[in-house]
């Protein structure tokens, strides 16, 4: 496992490196990821301009803020990413915001379709889901927990349309965006804070 880790490691860029790669694809018609198709470049033209306005407007809670100035160790949050992801557009925002909070914090992001074995680690329910947020001890890369693909409060609405639906269709898709709209990055706040405060030492 640490060997996996230190490899995606070496393949890992910032935030504002994935946002420019996104933003240089989507001008080309293109996503990131094996695939390549005009529905994934219209998801990713989307998430462009959803990550550009979240950017501006995401809000980090006095929990939030109180619980990172107290941390006493240093750790990496390293997120498996594509740029045609819609709950990764949501959430990988307020997750830079967090890291970008204080000096405890260092974001990396890997793309998922390149780094499949590290991605293999970390399944949802046996698929590939992202994004996923690994929190890592930065001295040892020791993995203290893992997050995603979406805050659990919305998770539990998903599979309760699933059980009853049996699969997401594209209007359900659309209620999810409303639902992060309306969220503002508050449930994803509220669940890495859980993470850190049950992992991490604090002052």
């Amino acid at each position: 496992m640490k060997n996996t880790i230190q490899n995606s490691l070496k393949n890992a860029i910032s935030y504002q490196v994935f946002r420019d790669l996104v933003a240089t694809l989507v001008s080309e018609n293109k996503s990131t990821g094996l695939t390549q198709t005009e529905e994934l470049s219209h998801y990713s033209l989307l998430n462009d301009k959803r990550m550009k306005r979240l950017d501006k407007k995401i809000i980090l809670t006095e929990e939030t803020t109180t619980l990172l100035n107290n941390l006493d160790e240093d750790f990496i949050f390293l997120v498996l990413m594509e740029s045609w992801c819609g709950d990764g557009a949501q959430t990988l925002p307020v997750i830079n915001k967090i890291a970008s909070f204080g000096s405890k914090i260092e974001l990396k992001i890997v793309l998922r379709d390149t780094n499949d074995s590290l991605m293999q680690h970390f399944l949802t329910n046996g698929g590939k889901a992202i994004p996923k947020l690994l929190i890592l001890q930065k001295e040892t890369l020791k993995v203290i927990n893992s997050w995603g693909p979406r805050p659990q409060s919305l998770t539990k609405i998903v599979n309760a349309y699933k059980k009853e639906h049996g699969s997401l269709d594209a209007e359900f898709k659309q209620q999810i965006q409303v639902w992060y709209n309306k969220d503002k990055g508050l449930a994803t706040q509220k669940d890495i804070t859980s993470l850190l405060k049950t992992t991490v030492n604090v002052n």
